[in-house]
């Protein structure tokens, strides 16, 4: 590696530091306020970092591309990471368990997601996947005196291990037939043969099996509600994005460089996936009483819309993944910090209950809850309306004409759910606002700071989505032209 190459990879370099820096400041004096600071100040100047990378295409043999893609992905995680950073003050703030740790695991959860983005090798994608899977273990289980959390924890942990063995089983296999475990040189070798043989095709779909546990598709989505419930709040939505994107962000990466758009049985598991994610998501989330087991069900469906465009396998479909990923983050992170918000030092308000009569005692967390679960549903003038309408334009420019129906019915289902929240939130609470015993809300000016700015920009770019789609086409313009 040249010098000039640890420019590209400064954004991770200035996620190590930080991890490093808040381990030196927590063995001298633990201060929550002084460890949130180091956190934030971290993301800023990653970001920072990254902008000087847009329109670099630079390849650091043989483990990592930094290029359009790479930069989106891990703009969007950093982003993201952030505003779980900021949530997460107030909601640890009033918990007696010692808080800062969880910003050290944090800081390397989404510098593995980051290095998963940017992996064109089985190498650097392990490395990257188990950087992010060993600190989310810590994570869910984080709140130890909590029982669900612990079990969420280790139930977590016996899956991701299981799939981090099919992944190894398949990385393998696709070696032995290969000799090679750079992406761009498996496609090279795809190209050449006539016949793929059954043993690549094996190690392919055991590789399959591995991404699918961890985007939580199904058949592989049984730990999601579990985990989701029994996790800290911040913690939810980091896996339900973070940990997802750097997933999606990977596969699209390895599918695009190896040719598997080419191979009829690949896009046939891949269909098969996406039909079960859409109708297993939104039937299981119709009867959830739960808010955070309802959430952990709808992205299982959501990950089956996304699929739909991901199978396109064009530009179109490139762009309708990064979009509605974007409009994905943005509700997912408002549904679950509106939850934390919410949560108290006993318990997260994660019961439908807990929302009764929400609008007549807080309004304006009514009105932001409210926002970003019609921007779920797809509701016009919501970024969840033109996401869906993206990956609708993808499937049927490529006439996926199964799978696009199967989307919009799914979708029709799936308003049920969010709509059945909304009412509970507007209905007369059954004691007056002022005798009624409710939580003592997790609210901080960060906190709060970050719920505003999540629903602005979920009505910006539901009303105008120009800037966002021109920004996509800029920095893909690259990673597409390269294929």
């Amino acid at each position: 590696m040249r010098l000039n190459d640890l420019l590209y990879l400064l954004p991770l370099l200035v996620l190590v530091a930080a991890a490093i820096l808040t381990m030196l400041a927590v063995a001298v004096k633990r201060n929550h306020r002084v460890i949130f600071g180091i956190t934030i100040l971290a993301h800023l100047v990653a970001l920072a970092v990254l902008l000087d990378l847009r329109g670099i295409q630079a390849s650091l043999p043989p483990l990592l591309m930094v290029d359009g893609w790479g930069v989106f992905n891990m703009g969007l995680i950093l982003w993201t990471s952030l505003g779980v950073t900021m949530m997460s003050y107030a909601y640890f703030e009033q918990r007696e368990e010692r808080k800062e740790e969880y910003y050290i695991l944090l800081l390397l959860a989404t510098l593995g997601a980051c290095v998963l983005v940017i992996s064109q090798h089985f190498m650097a994608l392990f490395l990257g996947l188990e950087v992010l899977s060993v600190s989310l273990y810590a994570l869910i289980s984080y709140l130890r005196t909590r029982e669900k959390s612990d079990e969420a924890g280790i139930k977590y942990l016996i899956l991701a291990a299981m799939s981090s063995a099919f992944l190894l089983f398949g990385m393998a296999l696709m070696y032995a037939v290969t000799g090679t475990m750079s992406f761009p040189e498996i496609g090279a070798y795809l190209r050449s043969t006539q016949e793929i043989p059954l043993l690549f095709l094996t190690g392919f779909g055991l590789t399959v099996v591995g991404i699918g546990f961890k985007l939580g598709v199904a058949p592989f989505h049984m730990w999601a509600p579990d985990v989701y419930e029994g996790a800290p709040a911040p913690v939810s939505a980091f896996i339900a994005t973070v940990s997802k994107g750097g997933m999606v962000g990977l596969m699209v990466r390895f599918v695009t460089e190896t040719g598997g758009y080419r191979n009829t049985s690949m896009l046939l598991i891949f269909t098969i996936i996406a039909a079960a994610s859409m109708l297993a998501g939104n039937l299981l989330a119709l009867r959830q009483k739960n808010i955070k087991r309802l959430l952990a069900y709808s992205s299982i469906a959501h990950l089956g819309y996304l699929l739909v465009a991901f199978l396109a396998g064009n530009q179109l479909g490139v762009e309708a993944v990064s979009f509605y990923l974007v409009a994905y983050f943005i509700t997912t992170l408002g549904t679950f910090g509106v939850v934390a918000l919410l949560s108290d030092n006993e318990r997260d308000a994660d019961q439908l209950e807990d929302y009764r009569g929400l609008f007549w005692l807080r309004p304006g967390t009514a009105a932001v809850f409210t926002a970003m679960l019609l921007s779920l549903a797809g509701i016009p003038l919501t970024a969840g309306f033109l996401g869906k309408f993206y990956l609708l334009a993808s499937g049927v420019n490529t006439q996926q004409w199964v799978l696009v129906i199967m989307l919009v019915l799914n979708s029709v289902v799936g308003l049920y759910y969010y709509i059945r929240v909304i009412a509970v939130m507007f209905a007369q609470p059954e004691q007056a606002p002022e005798a009624r015993k409710v939580l003592h809300p997790a609210i901080s000016f960060a906190s709060g700071a970050t719920m505003a700015a999540l629903a602005l920009l979920l009505l910006w770019i539901g009303v105008y989505p120009t800037t966002l789609v021109q920004l996509i086409r800029g920095l893909l313009v690259t990673f597409m032209a390269s294929r």
